[in-house]
């Protein structure tokens, strides 16, 4: 287990509204510099929101979110400078269809971050190295395999240099092979120190990826705990029945 102490994020009361139902419930939350946080919880209880209202692509009512000792309530805050120390990776890939890889790579860093493009192709080449597609790079999305599209999608938020990464879901549309594919990616990711908030439904890379694991039901948080804590001796009665819903899939799909 790696020693870290320095925090990047830090929710303090986080509420979130859509009209009067609450979807997101008191939530404070801590995320140490170089760390892998991975969200659990069942479907619709807010895991997804918690991601987007990190990137400011949802708004919250109540609370405060610092980032690197920046309130990112101050209502002069300027997102799309936030945005690209805040990386995310959606399922849905995102690619322009029209644009090659390398395209597609390099149009965030050359359009908003002005950078000189000898220095991001270099970078963006030894990206694509390291997740196994440099020979894909004039390519167009559609000759792509979804776990390809993926990588790719990966390569583009990482070329940002944020400071953080965060994944939501982005396994979901994927057979079981593809997953594979991107799951090592990350699992590489969390080697290199990169500070990730993963939402996932993958329960073995969950427990192999993590240092901390926070689980949650109906827009709160129920417990965090290490990995291994929390998979061999789950606090509470949801969490456990959570767990052991899984625990039954995985023996039926073993029986097929």
């Amino acid at each position: 287990m790696r020693t870290i102490t320095e925090l990047i994020l830090e929710l303090s009361n986080v509420s979130k509204y859509y009209d009067k139902k609450k979807v997101l419930d008191n939530i404070s939350l801590k995320i140490k510099k170089g760390s892998v946080n991975v969200i659990l919880g069942p479907s619709g209880c807010g895991k997804s929101t918690l991601l987007r209202c990190l990137n400011g692509l949802e708004p919250i009512q109540e609370g405060n979110i610092v980032f690197s000792g920046i309130n990112l309530n101050d209502k002069k805050i300027k997102w799309e400078k936030i945005r690209q120390r805040i990386g995310m990776v959606f399922q849905s890939y995102d690619l322009f269809p029209n644009m090659t890889v390398i395209e597609n790579i390099l149009l965030g860093p050359l359009k908003v971050q002005k950078r000189d493009k000898s220095e991001v192709l270099a970078q963006a080449e030894e990206l694509l190295e390291k997740v196994g597609l440099a020979d894909r790079k004039n390519s167009y999305p559609k000759e792509l395999s979804g776990g390809q599209k993926q990588r790719i999608a990966i390569v583009r938020a990482l070329c940002m240099n944020p400071e953080i990464m965060l994944f939501d879901e982005v396994t979901a549309a994927l057979d079981p092979e593809m997953v594979m594919e991107v799951l090592e990616v990350m699992l590489n990711l969390a080697g290199q120190g990169i500070t990730m908030v993963i939402v996932t439904h993958e329960m073995r890379f969950a427990r192999a990826i993590a240092d901390k694991i926070i689980f949650m039901d109906e827009g709160k948080i129920c417990e965090m705990k290490d990995p291994e804590t929390f998979f061999t001796n789950p606090e509470t009665e949801r969490a456990k029945l959570f767990l052991n819903k899984f625990t039954y899939i995985e023996n039926m799909k073993r029986r097929d």
